[in-house]
C-alpha cells in the first residue's frame, strides 16, 4: 500500500521584504503618517506587486522586473521561502539570492538600504485569525513577535496583515479581494493594501479561476478613492510551484494566479495593460491625493464622488456601484457617462482620464504550438522493493513524520496468510486516511486507488480483495474472511520511505543509467508506478516552453534533474463553468474555465534549463498514464485587439499574427477599424 502526500513550502514570514522602484536615488529615509508612507519626507501613493523568485527562474526575474516597471509599479513585494534557503535542517545558503536580487536593483538605479532596496518588512502573514482561536496565548505570540521585530532597528516601517490588534509601530494591513471598507487600528496609521487578490490559486480537481480587470481595477479605484494609500497585487506574477513545493494539499504546480504577467513570464492582455493605464490615472492625481482628504457626495441611488481638493491641485473620482445599469451623473457642471459597476478617475476633476470598465488596451490570446514530441523508454517500480531505510513495527504511523518530507511516497507492507475461503467471495478491503491520495496493492498488483479534495482531504478505499491465500499489501481492515472481520491496523507493518527509482536518482544523468530501460514492443503501456524517459534537442526560437500532461495520470516530470512539478492531469476539473460577468462582488468561484478538463494541462518548461541537444525528460507514473501523448510545445501570443488606445502602431500582415491560413493561395484582405474618441 503506498501512500502519497504534498510537502508544504514554508514562509519565514518575518523575513518578507519589499523592493521599491524609484529610480535615481542612492539612498532613503522611509518613515509613515496618517496618508501615506513617507519616503525621503515625500508622501506617496504605492503601487507593488508580488513576484516570488523561487517561483521563477533566475534568467526570468531581469524581464519581469522590468515588465512591472513598464506596467506602472514603485514596488516588488516578495517572500523569502525559507524552505529554499535551508533545504535540510542546518544547512543554511543565503549568499546566491542576495548577492542577486541587490546586484539586479542597483543595475536598475534603485534605492539601496543596508544591502537592499527596502522599505516595508512584515511580521507573520494573516495571523490574526489564528490568534483569535488560540485566545490568550496567541495574542502573547502576536505582541511577542511584533516587538522582536521592532527591536531587530532595521530603520523601515514593520506591517502585519490581517492582524486587527497589532501593537504600535506596526502598521496592520488589509488582505482581499476588496478593502475599501479597511481602516487601520489607529488614526495615525495609513491606509494600506497588501494583498489585493488578482485571481486565485489553481487546485487539482477544481476549476480555474480568473478576475476580470474591470472588477480588478473597480477594486484598486474604490480602494483609493476612501483614501488608500499602499496597494499591493498579489500576485502580480504568479509563477511555478517547481518541484515539491507547492504550497499544500492539492495545490495545482501552476501558481499563474490570473495575474498580469503570467506563469511564463508573458504579458496578460488586457489586464496588464488596463492596470498600467489605471495606475498612470492615480499618478497623476497624487499630490491631492496625499494633500488632502476626501469630501464624499451622492450623485444618485448608486453613484458617488470623491474630491480631493489642495492648493494647485484637484482629483475626483465619479462611482458606480449599481451592476446592472449605466448611469449619467453631474458633476462641476458636466455630465459623465458611468458603466455599470465602474470608477471615472479626474485628476484634474474636469476631464475623465480613465474608467475601471472601458478597457482601451490591447487584447491577446495565448496559443501552444507543438514544438516536439518524445521517443520513450520505461523501467517499472518495484512494489515490493525494500531497502535500507525499511523497517518493521507494530501499527499505523503518520506519513510524514516517517518520510521527514523528504518524498512524496510512503510504501507500507503487511504479509498474512488466509485459508481457501469457505464462501468464494473475494473480502471487502477497507482502509481510512488523511493523506491526499492511496494506491492498494495486492500480490504485487494494483488493486485500487482513491484520492481526496481540497475541500474534502480525507479518504475512504473500499473495494474487494482479491486474496485466496498469499501476502496482501496495505489493507487495514478485511471483511468477508472466514473468521468475518480482521483489523490490521495494530498488525506488523513494514515501511518504505520513497520509491526505489528515487532512492537511484532515476530523474538524473547518471542514475538512469544505472537500471536497463525497456524500449519499443518491450516497453510497458499504462501501467501503474512506471518510469519513462527520453533525450530530445531544444526547440528553436524565444518563445516559453511547456510539456502537454494531458494523456496521463498522476506523477511527476523532471527535466535534465530538475523538477517542473508534480502533474495530475487525470483529475478532472469540478464546478460551475458558466458564464462570467465583471460586474457585482467577485469571488473565486465566480469565473471559471476548464469543468471536465484537467485542472492543469501544461507545465511550463524554463528554457535556462535546457541545453542545445540531448536533453534528458523523466517521467514517474502513478497511475496508467499514456506517455506516447505527451508533446513540447511553444507559448505564442495573438493579437485579438491591437493598436487600442494607442495614437499610432503598426501590424505585421503575416498569417501567424492572424492565427494561421485557413485557405493557402488564396488572396487576402485586411479590414482595419479606427474609431476616434
Amino acid at each position: 500500500m503506498c501512500g502519497t502526500n504534498r510537502s508544504r513550502a514554508f514562509n519565514l514570514s518575518w523575513l518578507l521584504c519589499v523592493f521599491v522602484f524609484l529610480l535615481g536615488k542612492a539612498s532613503c529615509a522611509v518613515t509613515y503618517d496618517r496618508k501615506a508612507i513617507v519616503i525621503n519626507g515625500q508622501r506617496r501613493i504605492l503601487i507593488s506587486g508580488s513576484i516570488h523568485y523561487p517561483r521563477s527562474v533566475p534568467e526570468m526575474w531581469p524581464d519581469l522586473i522590468q515588465k512591472a516597471k513598464d506596467g506602472g509599479l514603485d514596488v516588488i513585494q516578495t517572500y523569502v521561502f525559507w524552505n529554499g534557503h535551508e533545504p535540510s535542517r542546518g544547512t543554511v545558503e543565503m549568499q546566491r539570492f542576495t548577492q542577486k536580487i541587490v546586484s539586479m536593483m542597483k543595475s536598475e538605479g534603485l534605492f539601496e538600504w543596508q544591502g537592499g532596496p527596502i522599505i516595508l518588512s512584515q511580521i507573520e502573514n494573516e495571523f490574526g485569525p489564528m490568534e483569535y482561536n488560540m485566545g490568550a496565548a496567541g495574542k502573547s505570540y502576536a505582541y511577542w513577535a511584533a516587538k522582536m521585530a521592532v527591536g531587530l532597528n532595521t530603520g523601515v516601517p514593520w506591517v502585519m496583515c490581517k492582524e486587527t490588534d497589532a501593537p504600535d509601530p506596526v502598521i496592520d494591513t488589509c488582505n482581499g479581494y476588496y478593502c475599501d471598507y479597511f481602516s487601520p487600528n489607529k488614526p495615525y496609521k495609513p491606509k494600506m493594501w497588501t494583498e489585493a487578490w488578482t485571481g486565485w490559486y489553481t487546485e487539482f480537481g477544481g476549476a480555474v479561476p480568473h478576475r476580470p480587470v474591470e472588477d480588478m481595477a473597480f477594486s484598486v479605484a474604490r480602494f483609493i478613492q476612501k483614501g488608500g494609500s499602499f496597494i499591493n497585487y498579489y500576485m502580480y506574477h504568479g509563477g511555478t510551484n517547481f518541484g515539491r513545493t507547492a504550497g499544500g494539499p492539492f495545490i495545482a504546480t501552476s501558481y499563474d494566479y490570473d495575474a498580469p504577467i503570467d506563469e511564463f513570464g508573458m504579458l496578460r492582455q488586457p489586464k496588464w495593460g488596463h492596470l498600467k493605464d489605471l495606475h498612470r490615472a492615480i499618478k497623476l492625481s497624487e499630490k491631492a491625493l496625499v494633500s488632502s482628504d476626501p469630501v464624499a457626495t451622492s450623485l444618485g441611488s448608486y453613484q458617488q464622488s470623491y474630491v480631493y481638493r489642495s492648493a494647485g491641485a484637484c482629483a475626483a473620482f465619479l462611482s458606480n456601484y449599481n451592476p446592472n445599469s449605466y448611469a449619467k451623473v453631474a458633476f462641476n457642471g458636466m455630465h459623465y457617462d458611468l458603466p455599470p459597476w465602474s470608477i471615472s478617475i479626474l485628476p484634474d476633476c474636469r476631464n475623465a482620464v480613465y474608467n475601471t470598465a472601458k478597457i482601451g488596451s490591447q487584447t491577446s490570446q495565448m496559443n501552444m504550438v507543438p514544438a516536439g514530441s518524445f521517443s520513450w523508454q520505461s523501467y517499472n517500480e518495484e512494489t515490493n522493493s525494500f531497502d535500507d531505510s525499511s523497517f518493521t513495527t507494530v501499527g499505523m504511523l503518520e506519513q510524514i513524520n516517517v518520510t521527514r518530507d523528504t518524498t512524496d511516497y510512503l510504501c507500507v507492507n503487511i504479509d498474512q496468510d488466509e485459508n481457501f475461503l469457505k464462501t468464494g467471495q473475494y473480502p471487502a478491503l477497507t482502509v481510512f486516511s488523511a493523506g491526499h491520495a492511496l494506491h492498494v496493492f495486492i500480490n504485487g498488483q494494483l488493486s485500487g486507488s482513491v484520492y481526496g479534495s481540497l475541500e474534502g482531504p480525507k479518504l475512504t478505499y473500499s473495494g474487494s480483495a482479491k486474496l485466496w491465500a498469499g501476502r496482501v499489501l496495505g489493507p487495514v481492515v478485511l471483511n468477508g474472511l472466514n473468521e468475518g472481520k480482521r483489523d490490521l491496523t495494530w498488525q506488523k507493518w513494514t515501511y518504505t520511505v520513497g520509491l526505489k527509482g528515487e532512492a537511484l536518482k532515476l530523474h538524473s544523468l547518471s542514475g538512469s543509467s544505472s537500471v536497463e530501460w525497456m524500449e519499443g514492443r518491450s516497453m510497458s503501456q499504462k501501467q501503474p508506478l512506471t518510469w519513462y524517459k527520453a533525450f530530445f534537442n531544444a526547440p528553436g526560437g524565444v518563445e516559453p516552453l511547456a510539456l502537454d500532461m494531458n494523456s496521463m495520470g498522476k506523477g511527476q516530470v523532471w527535466i535534465n534533474g530538475q523538477s517542473i512539478g508534480r502533474y495530475w492531469a487525470a483529475y478532472k476539473a469540478s464546478g460551475n463553468c458558466g458564464g462570467c460577468s465583471y460586474t457585482g462582488t467577485f469571488n473565486e468561484n465566480k469565473c471559471r474555465t476548464n469543468c471536465g478538463e484537467a485542472s492543469q494541462r501544461w507545465y511550463h518548461v524554463p528554457r535556462s534549463w535546457l541545453n542545445p541537444t540531448g536533453n534528458l525528460i523523466v517521467v514517474f507514473e502513478e497511475w496508467d498514464g499514456n506517455p506516447n501523448g505527451i508533446a513540447l510545445v511553444k507559448r505564442t501570443e495573438s493579437l485579438l485587439q491591437n493598436c487600442v488606445g494607442q495614437n499610432w502602431c503598426s501590424v505585421a500582415v503575416t498569417p501567424e499574427v492572424f492565427g494561421g491560413d485557413p485557405c493557402p493561395g488564396v488572396m487576402k484582405k485586411l479590414s482595419v477599424e479606427a474609431i476616434c474618441q
